[in-house]
């Protein structure tokens, strides 16, 4: 199967352009014999390398690439599939863009084409190229220190004693993961998140129950959730729970009860924020609608969790219009290093600032996925990264500090 990848990179500091040709003669052989063709664009910053051939070989290759010291900050555009070689002609094909004009570089690439590709432009990958010489996306190429660069410090002035579980009779439990500024070293709002009484997932909790079953105690768990925050002495921060969308709309009453046990557990709505996942399809939007209007007339925000990860996101921004989204993990993870996330995510932040809608990251669990987040202008994380959820607690946040700062 004939596979395409193409990548964006930056080149280490005072390393001498010469080693770069002697490296492209070197890979002209070992492509040949790969059976794989490629094209390497350098700019004196950057590298865009394109490579194609058996899908075995091309990824082999580009294994080799990632784990060369001479580059860093490595993008991955692309990862496609093709019924011909955009460049047959060639096994490895350096240019340097610094010695040509715009429109002389994009000539001379495809001169070393095939005639179809030659003659067909709109095709998706030579559109990745023409981007890179054309350096229209430049702002987005965001350089990011190793991870080695920072160490994280556990600060146990943000960790809270164990809150029990306060009725023997409930059948859940909760733990506790915060949200936070790490820059400022501020703890922004803290999340209960249902679990078992033996602490399992909250897919162990619901097991078993379906229909109105499952929203009944979706929503008298909160009872629980609020109980403990209370016992956390979380003062006036912030505290959100999750709750089905349809859990609004299937249980009467469900906002009033939510409310009642707010204020008995001495909490007020302004603190709480209810979060909705995309995970369920809302079949009764506007009772859902009415009843998110009914929550934030109360003071209380709400927020999209999981937000990529489900069904109708963009459509629930529209029809309700949240006070945060929480992106999803499977959007966070490796986006240092995928160009595909990046871009959506940078979408999402364009979109919520239009909005005046937070975003906050969940699930970071790496120092690089945080740092180009960060990059990109989003400041709220939550993940392992930085605390890990805990079973009637807060666990100590690590705070990073960068190695030369200590």
């Amino acid at each position: 199967m004939l596979t395409t990848i193409i990548y964006r990179s930056h080149i280490i500091k005072n390393a001498p352009f010469e080693s770069f040709t002697e490296m492209v003669e070197a890979a002209k052989v070992k492509n040949e014999q790969a059976d794989v063709t490629g094209i390497l664009l350098f700019n004196g910053t950057h590298f865009f390398q394109m490579i194609e051939g058996p899908e075995k070989s091309v990824l082999e290759i580009y294994q080799r690439i990632c784990q060369d010291k001479r580059h860093y900050n490595i993008v991955e555009l692309l990862c496609d599939y093709a019924p011909a070689r955009r460049f047959g002609k060639t096994g490895m094909e350096l240019f340097d863009l610094r010695e040509y004009a715009p429109e002389e570089v994009l000539q001379a690439v495809l001169d070393k084409g095939t005639t179809k590709y030659q003659l067909f432009y709109n095709d998706r990958a030579l559109k990745f190229l023409r981007t890179f010489v054309e350096a229209t996306e430049k702002e987005n190429y965001f350089e990011i220190p190793p991870a080695d660069s920072w160490v994280f410090i556990a600060d146990n002035k943000g960790a809270h004693t164990q809150a029990e579980v306060p009725d023997n009779a409930v059948d859940c439990s909760f733990a506790f993961q915060p949200m936070v500024d790490p820059f400022a070293q501020k703890i922004l709002s803290t999340e209960a998140l249902l679990r078992s009484p033996g602490g399992d997932s909250p897919e162990s909790y619901f097991a078993g129950l379906s229909g109105n079953a499952l929203y009944e105690a979706d929503l008298k768990s909160k009872k629980v959730a609020f109980a403990m925050a209370s016992a956390l002495k979380l003062g006036d921060q912030s505290v959100s729970v999750n709750l089905f969308p349809m859990t609004l709309v299937m249980v009467p009453d469900a906002v009033n009860f939510l409310l009642r046990e707010i204020q008995i557990n001495g909490l007020v709505p302004e603190q709480v924020t209810i979060e909705f996942t995309e995970s369920e399809v809302i079949s009764r939007i506007d009772e859902f609608t009415g009843a998110v209007r009914q929550l934030k007339s109360a003071g209380i925000s709400v927020a999209i969790d999981h937000f990529g990860a489900g069904f109708g996101g963009l459509l629930l921004l529209a029809q309700f219009q949240p006070d945060r989204i929480k992106i999803n993990r499977e959007l966070i993870k490796d986006v240092h290093k995928s160009g595909p996330r990046q871009a959506i995510i940078q979408a999402i932040i364009k979109c919520c600032a239009s909005l005046e809608i937070a975003i906050s990251a969940v699930g970071v669990e790496k120092a690089e996925e945080w740092m180009w987040l960060e990059a990109a202008g989003i400041t709220q994380f939550q993940g392992n990264l930085f605390a890990s959820a805990c079973l009637s607690g807060i666990a100590p946040v690590a705070w990073p500090e960068r190695k030369a700062d200590l």
